[in-house]
Formats: structure tokens, C-alpha cells, sequence
């Protein structure tokens, strides 16, 4: 199982982390929880998206190396 994060993209092209009130990026551990998560905080800018509109928000998953624990 994956860890998946949330990501913005600001008016200048750069993405960015959705963070929560720690600081920290927000963690979710399915596809479908991140783009709930999407949907609940960013509805205008998810529903542009199913209308034609640039894509503004995304959900990915966390690559673990062999560094990681």
C-alpha cells in the first residue's frame, strides 16, 4: 500500500503541496481518500477540470527507495 500526496498548481505554472495546519504535507493512504480530499478543499478547481479546464489540482503517489524505513 502507497502513501499518496495533494498538490495546487499556482497561477505561475509551480505546483505546490497542499499542507495541513502543521506545516506538513497532507498524507492519505489511498488514490481514492487524496482525491476525495481534492474534492472537498479545492471544488471549484476540480470541477473546472470535468468542464475543459487546465488541470489545477493533482494526487500522486510517494516512490519509497531503498533508503526509506
Amino acid at each position: 500500500m502507497g502513501i499518496y500526496r495533494i498538490q495546487t498548481q499556482e497561477e505561475n505554472g509551480l505546483w505546490h503541496d497542499v499542507k495541513g495546519s502543521d506545516g506538513k504535507p497532507l498524507l492519505f493512504e489511498s488514490m481514492e481518500q487524496a482525491h476525495a480530499a481534492l474534492d472537498q478543499m479545492f471544488p471549484v478547481l476540480v470541477k473546472m477540470q470535468h468542464y475543459g479546464g487546465t488541470k489545477r489540482t493533482r494526487a500522486y503517489e510517494v516512490l519509497k527507495d531503498d533508503d526509506d524505513k
